[in-house]
């Protein structure tokens, strides 16, 4: 299975921000960039389109009128719960410590942990792997966000999922808005 992995299109948000979970706009012509160098790659072409259900994917996905379109709340970022619109520098330094001692379980904000996470998005994997294996196509493309690209990218190594989740957790975030991975399972 080939998954040509997306990260959304930069968010209309003040730099320094925690917004996983939130549903944050993005502008018109951020969308209108990532859509042409999609296109100018021949993608989506026929290929089937997964996103996650938060605008900021989901809207490029619309806009890019797939054959065929499926919106998957497993797809979606972290949920940071209390931290969710905070700036990153305003959550006291005891709490993002707690979560880098527990990177697993620790539930940053009292919301999800990279587990919780890890276990969707390990969900969405095998509902994908079934329906390739059911109808011939072994080929996708996913509008989601640095956080579970991380994953994806962390469990194509066939690691244990615990391993995999603290694998993409440590893993420092590099990918940039708009940027395309070819991820084979």
């Amino acid at each position: 299975m080939k998954l040509h992995l997306v990260r959304h299109p930069q968010p209309d948000v003040a730099p320094g921000l925690c917004y996983g979970a939130t549903d944050v706009p993005v502008a018109a012509a951020e969308l209108a960039r990532v859509q042409a160098t999609l296109e100018a790659q021949g993608l989506p072409g026929r290929l089937p389109v997964y996103a996650s259900p938060l605008q900021r994917c989901a809207l490029l996905a619309r806009r890019l009128q797939p054959a065929s379109l499926h919106i998957d709340a497993r797809l979606a970022e972290m949920d940071f719960g209390r931290w969710e619109m905070r700036p990153w520098s305003g959550i006291a330094r005891g709490e993002v410590d707690a979560w880098a001692d527990d990177l697993l379980h620790h539930r940053p904000g009292g919301a999800e942990n990279v587990l919780d996470v890890a276990r969707r998005v390990a969900g969405f994997v095998d509902t994908v792997r079934t329906g390739a294996s059911a109808d011939g196509g072994a080929e996708a493309l996913v509008i989601c966000h640095a956080g579970t690209i991380r994953l994806l990218l962390a469990m194509q190594s066939g690691l244990p999922l615990e391993q995999a989740a603290l694998q993409a957790a440590a893993t420092p975030h590099r990918i940039g808005y708009g940027e395309i991975l070819v991820l084979e399972f």
